[in-house]
């Protein structure tokens, strides 16, 4: 394989990691609306706390979408 197929194929890992913060997130979402309906009256706290650990999850797709878009562009 040529370096062309190596940049390609680490683009595409690199998009599939993806799928990890996804994942967190959607856990993180449920946990805290799970945690709202069992104490409402926290509802201002876990929201907070919610969104804080979305956007620390979030920081790996981002990450991985920029490497991703850095090799896309190495390729062409």
């Amino acid at each position: 394989m040529d370096n062309l197929s190596y940049y390609a194929l680490a683009a595409g890992i690199a998009v599939l990691t993806g799928i990890g913060p996804a994942l967190a997130q959607g856990y993180i979402a449920g946990k805290a609306v799970e945690s709202i309906g069992r104490q409402p009256e926290a509802a201002d706290s876990i929201l907070r706390t919610m969104i804080l650990g979305q956007s620390i999850a979030e920081t790996t797709g981002i990450y991985a979408f920029v490497i991703a878009i850095m090799l896309v562009l190495k390729i062409s």
